[in-house]
């Protein structure tokens, strides 16, 4: 693992641990309140924040996983660097796309 692939996974952790917490409260809460999808995405239509929110989750999440799964490919198959490096990224690029297409749904769609 290179320096700044670690300072990334590293950095993403301490970014995903406020942002997990603070999405599962999220979940209680409407849950608990009895809150239907429709008006969970009625209150998130249009909310910069939310976008923000939830854009910054995905960025997290995706380096976060990509360097996860590149590390793991690593050292656990005999697939060398460069591929395990080429699928880590093409991970990223997946869940980057993937969660985009989510947070567009979520708040302007």
């Amino acid at each position: 693992m290179t320096p700044l692939s670690y300072l990334l996974q590293r950095g993403t952790a301490m970014a995903l641990v406020p942002l997990v917490i603070i999405h599962l409260a999220v979940i209680i809460w409407a849950i608990q309140g009895g809150l239907s999808a429709e008006e969970i995405l009625s209150r998130t239509r249009g909310s910069l924040l939310w976008a923000a929110f939830y854009g910054l989750f995905v960025l997290a999440a995706a380096i976060h996983a990509g360097i996860g799964v590149q590390t793991v490919l690593r050292e656990w198959t005999p697939l060398g660097r460069r591929a395990a490096t080429g699928l880590g990224h093409g991970l990223i690029a997946l869940l980057l796309v993937l969660g985009a297409r989510a947070v567009y749904a979520v708040v302007w769609a």
